[in-house]
């Protein structure tokens, strides 16, 4: 494959959803292409903005979260294993609105709550926890939406 080749590839791939530079990487090195080549390649993308990978990162963590319904640690996880930088991570996960991150743990544990088997309330709670961070969520997003999720249970048993 040529250089031109490979440009052009790369560049329709890119045009048609968000990648990074990592990925396109894994990509050339699978075609087995010169590492000078490479860095040429990607040099291009980048200048031509085919490749932007704080503009990645950003639709990365959007679908993540929402989609996927991930957590921060999670989602911080795979964007190191992408190698983008740690500054562009930062930013990004610094602009998730805490609220839209809570509405999408609140009715995970809610569902979870449901299917989940327990003697009692803390083995329950136990299991949850253990759930929401493998989800990727800190312990202290997960304390807060089982507390809220408690008071909302007292709440209906009154009625």
């Amino acid at each position: 494959m040529t250089e031109q080749e490979a440009y052009l590839q790369l560049a329709t791939l890119c045009a048609q959803a968000e990648h990074c530079e990592q990925e396109m990487r894994d990509k050339m090195k699978r075609w087995e292409i010169d590492e000078t080549v490479q860095n040429r390649i990607i040099d291009r993308l980048v200048k031509e903005r085919y490749i932007d990978n704080e503009r990645y990162a950003r639709a990365f963590v959007k679908d993540k979260i929402r989609y996927n319904k991930w957590g921060r640690r999670k989602v911080q996880q795979a964007l190191w294993m992408k190698r983008i930088d740690n500054d562009i991570q930062q930013r990004v996960l610094d602009e998730i609105d805490d609220k839209e991150y809570l509405d999408v743990l609140r009715p995970l544990l809610k569902q979870k709550r449901k299917s989940t088997k327990a003697a009692n309330d803390y083995e329950l709670n136990q299991k949850l926890v253990r759930f929401a961070l493998g989800r990727g969520f800190t312990f202290d997003i997960i304390r807060q939406c089982l507390e809220v999720d408690e008071e909302m249970d007292y709440g209906d048993e009154t009625d």
